[in-house]
């Protein structure tokens, strides 16, 4: 029996060490797989659709591509990523983890033969893949799951295996020595169920050997197993699974908040990205309007030397040249600044050579004229019929696309934050009820059974131990713990419902701000509907008006300040329109943000709704009432 005993101990110990062993790389992937496995499975029930996420970033981004093709300073490594760092003593792994993330196909363009060139749909993929915040966001996701896998942990089986050798040397007695060494593996498993019941379980193997006396060697072996039922406090599902029930609803939370920026992000980037485009539209009008003025500067210069204008004349469109230049600089500054601006949006350098396509303000521009061409024929048409041009006070008639009834039932439908918070009154209510289960009397029923004996050095002259479960000692108790203090836990209760009162008036206040949001957003996009035609109109006149004064310059019946006030003019119409169509293109993203049914895919590229009567299901991506579109 000995000899088997000393074969066993050493074999359950190797057994143990093999299996526990991982290694830190083997963990962090069985980590990767648990968190990979839960958001697979949130994104198919919160979304129905089939999940694409994934937490970790290509190794060749654009920006360090960027960095380092264009030679831009940096302060050092770690603007190049984690796996450009010095190793450091210690480190657990072989290398930083190297991802296989592949490089979104829109930041594969050559960068080292100029500037990268870009368009919309290329900024809205560059900034999913390269802003900081956006990964942040989805790195919340993955905490997220991490946390919900350590709270399911608790109600899977959970297993224990210890392996002690100790060797002693008693002196304290008067007579021999007493030395010898003791051996012992523990095997135990351990489980709460989801009612509360908590199970474990031991089996013991002692290996005992003296050095002195006799040399008595001896093994021992014991099991126990112990049951405790809640009966009262504590019990019930519902207060049981509390923590994991929480943990779930905090992916789901989490998801729906990514779900919410990528809406505002994208938005936040087309409006940067337009507003860059307009800018150097305006940029472009500037440098027309100077090179406009300096000619007619020149001009002025010339009549004033043949005695045909006045010399105040002369030096009122010189000082208005200079003028033109500095508002030229100015606008070009402004727009090096709004580029900066939108490189860090993205998550590029700042001082990375970008280029912008314009041909998506151009589009706009577009469609802008034709939509105003057919106001246009529309006030003729009225104008035919009344035989009078309408008033200027009277707005446009046009189909509106939606109510602001049905916009606002539509954002109360389908905003992803009103989604969360009214999620947060039901986490609330769950609070409530466990807080009052605390109050209750605490009842526990316990039991278990032990069987065997262990040995240690003085028992190890009595033998080897037997298993005889038919020996074994078997116990049952009952536990009470009367409510008589229970302060802290009154107080917990009463703030629950203080608690629940405020996520209540927070889900009122939400409502409320959606509602003004939606509605000011439909007045931003009516007034930019409006302005679109007046601004058009406005470009239109302060051409002809150019046109007019510079002939009537030429034929002496105007002034150079006349000829100044047209171009002026008409350069702020320009830049009016333009401002007016980047509001107008806008005030759709943002309406349709607000209500929430603007949908962004994992790359950051938008589908825009197009059905303004009813509202597409979150589980119909691909409804017809949804169409790609760019610009």
């Amino acid at each position: 029996m000995i000899r088997v005993a000393r074969i066993v101990i050493p074999c359950l110990s190797l057994a143990m060490l093999l299996t526990a062993c991982r290694s830190p790389t083997g963990h962090r992937e069985k980590a990767d797989r648990a968190a990979t496995e839960i958001i697979e499975r949130q994104e198919e029930e919160l979304f129905g659709r089939e999940s694409t996420f994934t937490v970790e970033r290509p190794v060749d981004t654009l920006r360090r591509r960027l960095l380092l093709e264009q030679e831009l300073p940096s302060a050092g490594p770690e603007a190049l990523g984690t796996d450009r760092l010095a190793p450091i003593p210690h480190w657990p792994e072989d290398e930083y983890p190297v991802t296989d993330t592949p490089v979104p196909e829109s930041e594969t363009a050559e960068t080292d033969a100029g500037p990268f060139e870009m368009d919309l749909t290329t900024a809205l993929q560059v900034g999913a893949a390269n802003n900081r915040e956006y990964q942040d966001r989805k790195e919340d996701i993955y905490r997220a799951a991490l946390n919900l896998d350590l709270e399911d942990f608790e109600f899977r089986n959970t297993y224990l295996g210890t392996l002690e050798s100790t060797y002693t040397d008693d002196r304290s007695g008067d007579d021999d020595d007493t030395r010898g060494i003791v051996n012992t593996a523990t095997l135990g498993m351990s489980r709460t169920l989801r009612t509360g019941a908590a199970l474990s379980s031991r089996i013991m193997l002692d290996l005992v050997q003296l050095l002195t006396m006799d040399r008595d060697s001896a093994y021992g072996v014991m099991a126990d197993l112990s049951v405790t039922v809640p009966l009262l406090r504590g019990a019930g599902r519902h207060v049981v699974t509390e923590p994991l029930t929480q943990a779930e609803r905090d992916v789901i939370y989490a998801m729906q908040r990514f779900e919410r920026f990528k809406r505002q992000y994208a938005v936040r980037v087309a409006s940067e990205y337009l507003q860059v485009l307009q800018q150097l539209d305006q940029v472009h009008n500037a440098e027309d309007n100077y090179e406009r003025v300096a000619l007619s500067a020149q001009r002025a210069r010339r009549l004033g030397d043949a005695g045909r204008l006045p010399e105040i004349q002369v030096d009122q469109a010189q000082q208005e040249e200079l003028r033109a230049r500095d508002r030229w600089l100015a606008a070009v500054s402004t727009y090096e600044r709004r580029l900066d601006q939108l490189n860090i949006t993205l998550g590029l350098p700042a001082d990375a050579e970008i280029e912008l396509d314009g041909a998506d303000l151009r589009r706009l521009t577009d469609e802008m004229e034709a939509w105003v061409l057919e106001q246009q024929e529309a006030l003729l048409a009225l104008e035919t019929e009344e035989d009078e041009t309408p008033a200027l006070t009277e707005p446009i008639e046009r189909e509106e696309r939606i109510t602001s009834e049905d916009a606002i039932r539509l954002a109360l439908e389908h905003r992803l934050d009103m989604s969360i918070a009214r999620g947060r009154v039901f986490d609330a209510q769950r609070a409530v009820t466990v807080a009052a289960d605390n109050l209750r009397t605490g009842v526990e029923l316990t039991g278990s059974a032990q069987a065997g004996s262990r040995r240690g050095l003085g028992s190890a002259g009595l033998g080897d131990a037997r298993f005889d479960p038919g020996e074994g000692v078997y116990t049952a108790a009952l536990a009470v713990d009367a409510p008589w203090s229970r302060t802290a836990e009154r107080n917990r209760y009463r703030d629950s419902f203080i608690a629940l009162e405020r996520s209540t008036r927070a889900v009122q206040e939400l409502e409320d701000q959606i509602k003004s949001e939606v509605r000011n957003a439909l007045r931003v996009l009516i007034q930019a509907r409006e302005t679109m035609a007046i601004q058009a109109r406005s470009v239109e006149l302060a051409q002809r008006r150019v046109d007019s004064t510079e002939l009537f310059l030429q034929a002496g019946r105007a002034q150079i300040r006349d000829v100044l006030e047209a171009q002026e003019a008409l350069i702020s119409a320009r830049n009016a329109l333009t401002t007016a169509v980047v509001t107008y293109r806008l005030a759709e993203l943002e309406l349709q943000r607000d209500m929430g049914v603007l949908a962004v895919d994992q790359d950051g590229l938008w589908t825009e709704y197009t059905d303004w009567t009813k509202a597409p299901s979150p589980r119909a991506a691909d409804s017809s009432a949804i169409k790609e579109r760019g610009l």
